[in-house]
């Protein structure tokens, strides 16, 4: 069950996702773990003198905090996601030129995708950090401008998805696929272990099933 936007009831939560992205939701839905999705409304910017995966930490916990207040009797899950070119934090555009430049400095180029996974309940959080390193390719000007003009890079960090079928923006990575797309499946997935909460599913069948690509880490994050 994942029901968007929620209002707290008297029925207890087994798993609410402080988050109201379409993306996260889908993921999530492939532990078969019955779950509410509700959006976390903070302010993302980086702290002085922080590294970009420090402040997706910091925000993870953040936002599952002020969900937790509302659902006091359930197991939180935040996710923040980030990438990160040469130190410097690429969010999610804010319009259209934004998404250009954004695409064009990341063409040709690594960069590194930070998501952190925040798990609170009892008042005792679970972190994980999940890392990627990402090629794009070097993708002409013209198809910049199709992508942007489609409207999908203005929800996401870096300005690109990387699943998107049209655009294709990455060449090559090393790591978690699904920590680009947005929920690192796995790093949840030990995370949630830590809490006593085992999925029913074979996660990395499940995660990749649905990505469609090959994962080369699961066996090291899950120590299988």
């Amino acid at each position: 069950m994942c029901d968007l936007g929620v209002t707290r009831t008297d029925k207890q939560t087994e798993l609410v996702l402080a988050s109201a992205s379409p993306r996260r939701l889908e993921i999530l839905s492939l532990l078969e773990l019955p779950f509410h999705a509700v959006g976390a409304d903070i302010h993302e910017a980086l702290g002085e003198g922080e590294r970009p995966a420090e402040m997706t930490l910091r925000l993870a916990a953040a936002k599952a905090d002020v969900v937790a207040s509302a659902y006091p009797a359930a197991l939180v899950v935040g996710c923040d996601t980030t990438v990160e070119l040469e130190g410097e934090v690429l969010g999610k555009p804010t319009d259209a030129l934004d998404a250009r430049e954004m695409l064009e400095r990341l063409r040709g180029r690594y960069h590194v995708v930070h998501s952190s996974i925040a798990l609170r309940a009892d008042e005792i959080q679970v972190t994980d950090l999940a890392e990627t390193r990402v090629l794009m390719r070097d993708f002409s000007d013209e198809e910049i401008v199709a992508y942007f003009e489609s409207g999908d890079p203005f929800d996401k960090a870096g300005a690109y998805a990387i699943q998107h079928s049209g655009f294709h923006p990455v060449s090559a990575w090393t790591g978690c696929y699904a920590n680009v797309m947005g929920l690192p499946l796995c790093h949840l997935t030990r995370a949630l272990r830590e809490r006593g909460v085992d999925p029913p599913v074979a996660v990395p069948a499940a995660c990749q099933s649905y990505t469609g690509e090959q994962c080369s880490v699961f066996s090291s994050v899950l120590g299988i």
